[in-house]
């Protein structure tokens, strides 16, 4: 009986003393963590928070969650205390967003300053002085994510609208006639060359042409001086008027008709440029359209 009260005797002092290490080592852990209180409020939603989630400041794990509750004063607003390193001093311009934790389904307590307000934000459960609860990234996304796939939606409709059978018909119609047109065009740039490596022979036989008509011109005017002076020397020459009939027959008529014969052939080359020209202004350009060769012409083929 005796030994029965011994053992039980030194088991309860093993659990006293292990109960006591317990809250000694607690006590000595928590005795130089000085911490100052935040609150944070939201009215969104805080799904996967939870009492000791961690808090992150910048990155850095620098407190935990107390509580998550709603406001007695206000149950659209939810209230989430923090405990905060007393080392860490948070400015007014902090705002909180709600962190995940890898696939768990928990979020963690974000903490980022905005940088634009420098006075420093006093702890405690002040109104005035809670740290408000801002929509992640994460959270717009999900939030937008209905709107996004009614664009999708939208986009593929247009889509689908465009990529038609009809549509990819003329699309086919549009393609053909470019390159049609592209074969036209080079068709054209062909003929426009031809036609520039012509103008030179043209601009040659038209300098022959008035060439020609200067030294007819010139004829006239030596035949004109002959004629006067004929006229002049007739008083002298009455008597010998037969002889003077003779010369102007034999030598000064055949030259006239000879230069009245050229004369007109001259005339009719520059009444068929003149022609051309007014006919068909083209040829200047592209040439003279190309005429099928007549019997007894070369490269003539009777037609069966």
């Amino acid at each position: 009986m005796g030994r029965e009260n011994h053992a039980l005797t030194t088991g309860l002092f093993l659990i006293a003393l292990v109960a006591a290490s317990t809250a000694i080592i607690f006590w000595i852990g928590t005795m130089n963590e000085e911490r100052n209180l935040y609150v944070i409020s939201t009215q969104a939603s805080v799904s996967g928070l939870n009492p000791e989630s961690t808090v992150f400041y910048r990155g850095i794990a620098v407190g935990k969650v107390l509580n998550v509750r709603f406001d007695p004063s206000d149950y659209s607003t939810i209230l989430v205390p923090i405990e905060i390193d007393k080392s860490i001093v948070l400015n007014k311009g902090v705002y909180a967003t709600l962190r995940l934790k890898g696939v768990t389904g928990l979020t963690q307590i974000q903490l980022e300053d905005s940088g634009t307000i420098s006075e420093p934000l006093p702890p405690g459960d002040n109104p005035a002085s809670r740290i408000p609860l801002v929509p992640s990234i994460t959270d717009k996304l999900m939030d937008s994510g209905e709107e996004l796939l009614h664009k999708a939606d939208h986009l593929m409709q247009r889509l689908s609208a465009l990529l038609s059978d009809e549509n990819e018909k003329n699309i086919g119609g549009i393609l053909s006639n470019l390159k049609t047109l592209t074969d036209k065009l080079s068709e054209l740039q062909n003929s426009v060359d031809k036609a520039i490596a012509g103008i030179p022979a043209l601009s040659t036989d038209s300098r022959k042409t008035l060439s020609n008509i200067n030294a007819l011109t010139h004829d006239l005017q030596s035949l004109t001086k002959e004629a006067q002076n004929l006229s002049l020397k007739a008083g002298s020459f009455v008597d010998s008027g037969k002889t003077a009939s003779d010369a102007l027959e034999q030598s000064t008529l055949p030259k006239i008709n000879k230069l009245l014969t050229e004369l007109q052939s001259t005339t009719q080359q520059v009444k068929r440029v003149a022609t051309m020209l007014e006919n068909d202004p083209q040829e200047l350009l592209f040439g003279p359209s190309q005429q099928d060769a007549g019997p007894g012409e070369p490269g003539y083929e009777e037609k069966q």
